[in-house]
């Protein structure tokens, strides 16, 4: 009766080491590349660092204190990711390293498991010989699979170390306004921040415009649909983070960047710096209406209705109507459409 054969009694073996993966070259760091751009990344920061060191000197007032204090968090944050990604790059080696030592061992078990089957291969042709290489197969089997488990712990606990160093997610920012949509409200109340709805019948006639809801429940009424959606969406753009030259929504805003965006939404298309969004109908300072602009040579904000607009400090958000901005020249309030 033909017995087992010892191709067959090993391939368990070969199986596990499989989970392994394919050899790394010998020396291989796969952190190598995460260690040098992170090199080049303190480099960068601290050349970052002198140049806003000098700016500092020569730039005041409230658009280079937002400036500066933006800039500030993001080399902050760049030494941040640069700790996280030394750290990334060591927990990368370690389990290479892991799994390296892993599948040496595994060859180890079936380089020994072979030896034994050819110095027993007189004896498999009996019955005897065919359990002794069964039992020689299974503890061999056994000890592969100890190895694996403790490859398996070791990559967990890696795992688990390197998800503790990703960063969490920003809070308390309003992700970007989706068409037909509002955001929420503190306490889960649906915030009708912005949202619209024509006027009709003796006050359409008498000018009233379109009706904009604001953020402490009061009413304004823009002079027409347009500058209402970009009050809206504006609006819906509370507390996403100061970033100089940003014009990602719900993620990091400019001033010139939030009025244009919302503006964009809108169906208008303004131009991308502060000083140049002095478009459209020039509007005295007591009659501003929701969608109009105060514009100055270095900073722009929107007219929300109620003696408030809404600009991108640190974060976006709604302040009293002003014409002074840390001795900057104010331009005047404009209205982009008419």
């Amino acid at each position: 009766m033909a017995g087992v054969g010892a191709d067959t009694l090993v391939s368990p073996l070969h199986d596990l080491l499989g989970t392994l993966g394919s050899d790394a070259p010998a020396g291989y760091d796969p952190g190598s590349g995460l260690r040098a751009g992170c090199a080049m990344a303190e480099e960068a920061q601290a050349g970052c660092r002198n140049a806003l060191a000098e700016l500092s000197w020569g730039w005041t007032g409230t658009a280079a204190e937002a400036a500066i204090g933006s800039a500030e968090r993001i080399l902050a944050d760049t030494i941040g990711a640069v700790d996280r990604g030394i750290e990334l790059a060591t927990s990368a080696l370690e389990a290479t390293v892991t799994v390296a030592t892993g599948a040496a061992e595994l060859k180890r078990i079936i380089d020994s498991f072979v030896r034994l089957a050819q110095q027993a291969a007189p004896a498999l042709a009996l019955p005897q010989g065919q359990l002794m290489l069964i039992t020689a197969a299974i503890e061999h089997i056994v000890e592969g699979l100890d190895v694996l488990t403790r490859v398996t712990s070791s990559l967990s606990e890696l795992t688990a170390k390197v998800t503790a160093l990703l960063p969490e997610p920003p809070t308390g920012v309003l992700p970007p306004a989706e068409s037909g949509t509002v955001p929420a409200a503190p306490g889960g109340r649906p915030a009708e921040y912005g949202e619209i709805s024509t006027m009709s019948g003796s006050a359409a006639e008498a000018g009233a415009g379109v009706a904009v809801a604001l953020p402490d429940g009061s009413v304004a009424h823009a002079p027409n649909p347009t500058a209402a959606e970009a009050v809206r969406r504006a609006l819906g753009q509370q507390g996403t983070p100061y970033v100089w030259g940003g014009t990602t929504p719900g993620r990091g805003l400019d001033c010139s960047g939030l009025t244009q965006w919302a503006y964009g939404e809108a169906g208008v298309a303004i131009p991308r710096l502060a000083q140049e969004q002095d478009v459209g109908t020039p509007v005295d300072a007591g009659s501003v209406l929701p969608g109009d602009l105060a514009v100055w040579d270095g900073h722009v904000a929107m007219v929300v209705g109620g003696g408030m607009m809404i600009e991108a400090g640190d974060p976006v958000s709604v302040t009293p109507i002003r014409t002074t901005n840390g001795g900057m020249g104010f331009q005047g309030f404009y209205r982009p459409t008419e």
